[in-house]
């Protein structure tokens, strides 16, 4: 089973979108929760859970940061291996555990950061993701896409090492838009931050990039 959590995102509903936009036969696998927290608290979606997906920022969209329930379940899925697709600003899922600020290869950092760290940005205009040049299975299947008017996230403060597979050039600079790295339990996170408003996030190539991470985080279970 595939457990996807998201929040609104502002009334953005990204992770919704992305849901529902995925393959049917693909959608059977998952259950997908929106603003509620409580079976992420139990803990009893380890039991058969073979790929976590995030879409969420904590503390957003007037909702609590998950908390020490949600902390344990998912230290505990990270520490036997567990692979994760954090998409969007996901690498701030969590931004208040201070292991997890650690170990997610580029983080949105929030505003009032723990440790410091200036905030992170996200311009707002039309951009293209492009293909890095990187020896790495996905290469050849991630499929470079444009997007209309919509946030771009910039000023990812590194913490882990990561490769990175896509990104955009626009005027402020070159920034990674699709990352992996590895955890210190060897778990594998692929990190998508494309897509906000609903018209980008349903985008075709994007929705195909999407299943493509997917299919090769469930591989490597």
């Amino acid at each position: 089973m595939i457990y996807f959590f998201a929040d609104d995102h502002y009334n953005a509903h990204c992770g919704k979108t992305i849901f529902e936009h995925l393959f049917p036969e693909r959608k059977a696998q998952i259950t997908f929760v929106e603003n509620d927290w409580t079976l992420l608290e139990s803990g009893s979606w380890l039991d058969d859970c073979e790929l976590l997906i995030l879409n969420l920022i904590g503390t957003t969209c007037n909702l609590p940061h998950p908390g020490p329930g949600a902390e344990k379940a998912v230290r505990s899925y990270c520490e036997r291996g567990g692979n994760m697709l954090l998409l969007h600003g996901s690498s701030a899922a969590f931004w208040q555990w201070d292991w997890w600020r650690k170990i997610v290869g580029f983080r949105w950092v929030r505003p009032g950061d723990p440790d410091g760290v200036a905030a992170s940005t996200h311009p707002v205009k039309p951009y293209e993701v492009r293909l890095c040049k990187v020896r790495h299975p996905l290469a050849e299947k991630l499929i470079p896409f444009s997007l209309g008017t919509d946030e771009i996230y910039t000023e990812l403060e590194q913490v882990s090492p990561a490769v990175i597979l896509m990104d955009t050039k626009i005027e402020e600079g070159v920034y990674p838009q699709c990352f992996e790295n590895v955890t210190p339990w060897g778990g594998t996170f692929l990190s998508f931050l494309p897509g906000h408003s609903p018209a980008e996030t349903a985008g075709k190539d994007l929705i195909a990039n999407i299943e493509t991470m997917i299919d090769y985080l469930l591989k490597g279970k």
